[in-house]
């Protein structure tokens, strides 16, 4: 059984973290550096962003995590460390302060930032204050939130998941903290996530089981059609719980594992989409019936990236001639002479459509069940058995606002 628990990334047995301010944002109130630290190297798995413009801490993670084995994560919020000239110098020498005051190897650390593109960057912030960030780790939830504050950028609340499980007997616990709301689309990893693990499984089974579930979760994840430049989802397991190490991809025990992760960054993925800049509802299409995965998921996709779509949620208004038009430009294979669409929330649902045409509803129920702030809209092919989920969000007045003067 898999059930949620308090906590994020410090849910786990053996590990720590904190967020400090450091002097990266000028707002002192602004926690701005997280450092998670695991007691033991751990068996590490990452993925990035598809973006050819990638930041500094990107190249080095991957050089770093290249081994399979990292035993910690810093990341600052507030500058992104991309497309500056010393970005490489920054960030490895973030994760050569970390080996300094923590006596992890700079080697074995995960290292992340974000926030404003192109910014002049300076280390000596992090060699001014990583004392004082190292000395305030907490294996508790406290240390976890403060993580989770810490990476924030426009996020208006912190985000974080724990969920334990049980592996031959042994119980498990897997935990995350993520920040995105703006910025956000989906093609990997579409936002930072930091999940940690106490869970013993190797680094091939590990990195299979993060790709198969980001699949379905963060790159499943729309806020505004961009895709970040420092977009990272990284997973550490260190094997304090002591199951029986998981060797390979497969068998019941990593099948275990595989559905636990996906809890995680199932309800990460909501929480995320529900906070998109100047959001105010969450908005959630289900696929049914597609001829395969992939049309499903294009056709989820689709749905949930639609710019007239999200301005009409907004409004609260049942145009649901704005998703069929997105299910024909998503490139899936469909007959759109068989295609359902319900609009479904709390209060209620309302069918808008059937076998591709316009159905009769009361345009003031539909307005009820738009009001609420989780829509979904649910899809049917009527053409197979394949499934698919995208979670989003509208689009309001604010997300111009906030974009509009983001970097003064």
């Amino acid at each position: 059984m898999i059930a949620f628990i308090p906590g994020g990334v410090t849910a786990a047995q053996g590990f720590s973290a904190t967020g400090e301010h450091v002097g990266i944002r000028k707002n002192r109130a602004r926690r701005d550096v997280a450092l998670i630290l695991s007691d033991v190297p751990a068996s590490a798995a990452c993925l990035y962003t598809q973006n050819l413009v990638k930041g500094a801490p990107i190249l080095v993670t991957q050089e770093h995590v290249a081994d399979g084995v990292a035993q910690a994560v810093i990341c600052n919020s507030g500058n992104a460390n991309t497309c500056n000239a010393n970005g490489i110098e920054i960030a490895q020498g973030m994760c050569d302060l970390v080996e300094k005051y923590t006596g992890v190897k700079a080697q074995d650390v995960i290292v992340a930032s974000t926030g404003v593109i192109g910014q002049p960057m300076s280390l000596e912030p992090f060699e001014r204050n990583m004392g004082k960030l190292a000395d305030s780790l907490e294996d508790t939830p406290t240390g976890g939130t403060r993580a989770a504050e810490a990476i924030m950028t426009t996020d208006t609340v912190a985000k974080q998941v724990a969920v334990r499980f049980n592996l031959g007997g042994k119980e498990c616990r897997l935990g995350g903290i993520s920040k995105g709301s703006g910025m956000i689309c989906p093609n990997m990893a579409t936002m930072l996530c930091f999940l940690t693990t106490d869970a013993d499984i190797a680094p091939a089974p590990l990195k299979r089981a993060l790709t198969t579930v980001t699949a379905d979760t963060f790159n499943m994840l729309s806020v505004d059609g961009d895709t970040s430049t420092n977009d990272m989802v990284s997973l550490m397991a260190n094997g304090k719980a002591g199951n029986a190490r998981i060797e390979t991809a497969m068998g019941a025990d990593y099948e275990v594992f595989v559905q636990a992760l996906y809890k995680v960054c199932e309800r990460l993925c909501e929480i995320m989409a529900k906070d998109g800049e100047g959001a105010t509802k969450l908005l959630v299409c289900e696929v049914t019936g597609a001829r395969s995965e992939a049309a499903a998921k294009a056709v989820a996709k689709a749905v949930i990236g639609s710019t007239l779509l999200k301005a009409a949620i907004f409004g609260a208004d049942a145009n649901w001639g704005r998703v069929l038009c997105a299910i024909g430009y998503s490139g899936a294979d469909v007959d759109i002479s068989r295609v359902d669409v319900n609009f479904r929330s709390g209060r209620g649902l309302v069918a808008v459509c059937r076998n591709g045409a316009g159905v009769a509803f009361s345009e003031e129920a539909a307005k009820d069940v738009l009001s609420d702030d989780e829509i979904t809209v649910q899809v049917a092919l009527g053409s197979g058995s394949a499934t698919a989920k995208a979670w989003g969000c509208d689009l309001t007045y604010d997300y111009v606002k906030i974009n509009g003067d983001y970097r003064t």
